[in-house]
């Protein structure tokens, strides 16, 4: 764990806009619960998240999902699928793939300069013994 004491939840930080009513956002929250736990590493007071449909259940209908973390980029994700569930679950799915992505782009094992290998002392010592 990260150690963050007010960890952002789907509960939380989601926000319905345009497409949804306000009575669509708890099935939508328990729906992108799987969220949670890539969302844990931020705090809730720093993360947003926003989904919002339009020309709901049309042929024309487009899921956005956007994802405000502050000190990142704004992630925007969007789905075409015609039924909204498949909608849902696509933009939900895209954000958890990119949230990975970016989480790993962060993390030292991925940037030599950052990782720890210890002190130098040491290793050179164990090669003296």
């Amino acid at each position: 764990m990260s150690g963050v004491t007010n960890p952002a939840t789907v509960n939380e930080c989601l926000r319905v806009g345009a497409g949804f009513a306000q009575g669509d956002r708890a099935w939508i929250a328990d729906h992108f619960g799987m969220l949670d736990a890539r969302l844990a590493s931020f705090h809730a007071d720093a993360t947003e998240l926003e989904v919002s449909v339009k020309n709901r259940e049309t042929k024309g209908q487009k899921v956005t999902l956007e994802c405000w973390i502050a000190g990142r980029q704004k992630i925007v994700t969007t789905s075409a699928e015609e039924d909204l569930q498949a909608a849902l679950n696509d933009v939900r799915d895209d954000l958890r793939r990119r949230l990975n992505d970016a989480k790993t782009r962060q993390e030292p094992r991925h940037n030599k300069h950052l990782r720890d290998t210890g002190p130098p002392a040491k290793a050179a010592q164990d090669a003296d013994d």
